[in-house]
């Protein structure tokens, strides 16, 4: 690993801290990526499929557009190496951990939510009466009138998880969280009239959507899964984005309230810290105060405060 030295919260100097304080999110990361995996294994189940409703799932079997493998590079991969890009430039380390950890903890919610639906529902696939019969043939119960499916037993059961959209649901997980995080970084909401900063928020939404057409588009989902699948990751993305980090459209919309947390820890103990790292907060906050963004805040204390403080010796 690279020695990250400059700035004052970077990864040698606070990463080890935050990671403890988080410990215990991580570990429920873990459990929720097991619960998926388990709702993967598991069997869906089995909605009623009479002749009649083949009607309206006769629809080719063509190969999906967006690979299953592409959506993690898309949704996962593409928003972390924005998050340590903006890391090198800042040198924020609690920025960069609660990215990440909100980023994850999206994903992996909104896929629970959508397997665990999508089992339950088990409603057919567009495209499920050539899942269910490959020779193009049906069979069903003489009795009952459910279709008697004579194809590949994993083909069958995939055919079973149509409602909602694991496509569309990770993918605005993963970019819209991804939107809300570009939105504070560019300062979208400053109200000083920059609309061109839309066009970039909007960017990785426009990009959610598209998967989401495509899944209708070959033949893999009904529309209603993909508007069901889009509403629940965003609604999630939004939820665990806002967990962490304050609304764009604050003034300190651009960092995690754990930052500002930190900020007035250091203010109240300042003089605890060594020269070193109070130098280098000194050099983090005359950074800011060079962006043409900055905005001068009065932070000094009031004045019975200031009294006590010199009565005590604390402040000279």
């Amino acid at each position: 690993m690279p020695d990250f030295q400059l700035g004052s919260h970077t990864l040698k100097s606070h990463g080890v801290k935050v990671a403890k304080v988080h410990k215990y999110d991580w570990l429920i990361l873990l459990l929720l990526a097991a619960v998926d995996i388990t709702l993967n294994v598991i069997e869906p189940f089995h909605r009623f499929v009479g002749e009649e409703m083949m009607t309206d799932l006769k629809y080719p079997c063509h190969k999906d557009t967006i690979p299953l493998w592409a959506v993690p590079i898309y949704a996962v991969i593409l928003p972390l190496v924005i998050f340590l890009l903006y890391y090198f430039c800042r040198k924020d380390v609690y920025d960069l951990h609660h990215a990440i950890l909100g980023l994850f903890y999206s994903v992996l919610i909104t896929l629970v939510i959508t397997d665990s639906i999508k089992d339950a529902v088990g409603r057919p696939r567009p495209n499920f009466f050539w899942r269910c019969f490959p020779d193009g043939i049906g069979e069903f119960d003489p009795v009952s009138g459910n279709a008697m499916c004579n194809g590949d037993k994993k083909v069958i059961k995939e055919g079973h998880k149509s409602f909602p959209s694991g496509h569309t649901s990770v993918s605005f997980a993963g970019l819209g969280f991804l939107a809300w995080y570009l939105s504070g970084k560019i300062k979208v909401f400053d109200r000083r009239g920059h609309s061109a900063k839309l066009c970039i928020a909007f960017l990785p939404l426009l990009c959610a959507a598209l998967v989401g057409i495509s899944r209708v588009d070959d033949y893999w989902h009904h529309w209603q899964d993909v508007f069901a699948g889009g509403l629940i990751g965003i609604t999630i993305a939004s939820i665990c984005y806002l967990q962490s980090f304050p609304l764009p459209n604050q003034h300190d919309g651009w960092a995690p309230h754990a930052y500002f947390s930190m900020l007035a820890a250091e203010r109240n103990g300042g003089l605890s810290m060594s020269p070193a790292t109070r130098a280098n907060s000194l050099r983090m906050r005359r950074t800011d105060m060079d962006s043409p963004d900055f905005t001068p805040q009065d932070t000094s204390p009031p004045p019975h405060q200031l009294l006590e403080e010199m009565e005590t010796g604390r402040r000279y």
